[in-house]
């Protein structure tokens, strides 16, 4: 498996799921020029699940992945913010700058959710900042 940026895979910009993204993106932009910058993740979250329950958009919150080692499930797990349609992990974050272990955390996410994209959302910056990610896989 590989992760990718999707602005690489698809520089044509075109690619799976891209209306359902655009209006993940468009919600989040939503809540951020509501609420602005400044308030705590779970605040994010609690917005974001009000906006995807009025347009109608399925999702689960967060939801725990259990991670398997050897054929052994460990005693840790990952838990998403979102799952949309069970196609995309939704991560959410409320901080300045996106670091590279918030890029890395949604890699695991979708490695062992098997999700096939990913979303990862800072509210944390004067506006809002978001990277799309997509799962693919190498043989």
């Amino acid at each position: 498996m590989a992760i990718e940026e999707i602005n690489s895979k698809y520089p044509e910009g075109k690619y799976p799921l891209q209306e359902l993204t655009g209006q993940i993106i468009g919600i989040c932009m939503e809540v951020h020029r509501y609420l602005g910058h400044g308030f705590l993740e779970v605040v994010y979250q609690d917005a974001v699940a009000y906006e995807l329950n009025l347009r109608n958009i399925p999702f689960e919150k967060e939801r725990k992945f259990k991670v398997s080692y050897k054929g052994k499930i460990l005693p840790h797990y990952y838990i998403a913010d979102f799952i949309i349609a069970d196609q995309i992990i939704l991560e959410l974050k409320a901080q300045r700058g996106i670091a590279d272990e918030n890029y890395k955390q949604l890699i695991n996410y979708l490695a062992v959710s098997n999700c096939p994209y990913g979303l990862l959302i800072n509210f944390g910056e004067l506006s809002l900042k978001f990277k799309r990610v997509i799962l693919t896989k190498q043989s």
